[in-house]
């Protein structure tokens, strides 16, 4: 498994991460705080309920900056995540994706809990997971779903993760990028499967890739189309070919207001 060398950074950094947060918060605290948790809310229902009656079903991401990009939201000082989740669920979005990755996202666990209160849709929370510690961490802080990233697992990690994952009620999205990905990840048992559509190497993106990947993919598997997604057109061209989800998050959180840039954004997708 070759990892780019910005993965191979990221995921140092995760393991000495979880080693000083288990040195502060155990696994028996982190199942403590999982007690005090409201049920889960069915990340994978909601989008294949909107999914089967071929709508889109639009993920929508909490996401200040990436390493790539830098900072993305124009509001740096007055972030307020609980607001533009907010945003999202009242202008049309099935489920939520919140960063939690400090260091290369500018993301915090923190944030989870206020968008939660703030509403009612599921959560996933994005981050760089290798360890069942990390799973329990995600339960403990309020999210649906966890993201399995097969760029940086192998075969028997991610299926690991995925039975800790299920053993306290989350759902689970595995991300592929290519080919050798899609084979490792239809080893795992989620319906959901995100082709990102962003090439690791020379970081250009292109929707062909979900395109090209779906064919190959599983026919039970509900795909959602990740990076690259700019505008409705997009989504129309994605859904004249069978895709009908969509994680998106730089596209609306440029706008100060995403909310308002994602209710631009569905105006004019057309009906399937």
């Amino acid at each position: 498994m070759s990892v780019p060398n910005i993965l191979q950074r990221i995921m140092t950094r995760k393991q000495e991460e979880v080693s000083e947060r288990r040195a502060t918060h155990s696994e028996s605290a982190l199942l403590s705080r999982i007690t005090e948790q409201s049920p889960t809310r069915g990340f994978a229902e909601a989008l294949r309920n909107t999914v089967n009656q071929r709508r889109p079903a639009i993920i929508a991401e909490v996401k200040r900056a990436s390493p790539s990009r830098g900072m993305i939201h124009p509001n740096v000082d007055n972030f307020d995540p609980a607001l533009i989740a907010s945003g999202y669920e009242k202008n049309g979005a099935v489920c939520l994706s919140c960063l939690t990755d400090k260091d290369f996202f500018k993301g915090d666990d923190r944030f989870i809990a206020p968008i939660r209160e703030a509403g009612t849709l599921p959560i996933l929370r994005k981050d760089f997971l290798y360890d069942p510690y990390q799973v329990l961490e995600a339960r403990a802080i309020g999210a649906d779903a966890i993201l399995l990233i097969m760029a940086v697992l192998s075969r028997s990690q991610a299926q690991e993760l995925e039975s800790a994952a299920f053993e306290q009620g989350l759902d689970v999205l595995v991300e592929v990028h290519d080919e050798a990905e899609l084979e490792a990840a239809h080893d795992l048992k989620t319906p959901l499967l995100g082709i990102n559509n962003r090439n690791l190497k020379t970081f250009e993106t292109t929707l062909q890739t979900t395109l090209d990947l779906m064919a190959r993919a599983d026919d039970q598997r509900i795909v959602i189309s990740e990076s690259g997604i700019q505008n409705a057109s997009d989504i129309n061209h994605l859904m004249k070919n069978g895709v009908f989800s969509f994680l998106i998050g730089a596209s609306f959180m440029r706008d100060a207001d995403p909310g308002a840039a994602l209710a631009t954004m569905l105006k004019d997708v057309q009906a399937s």
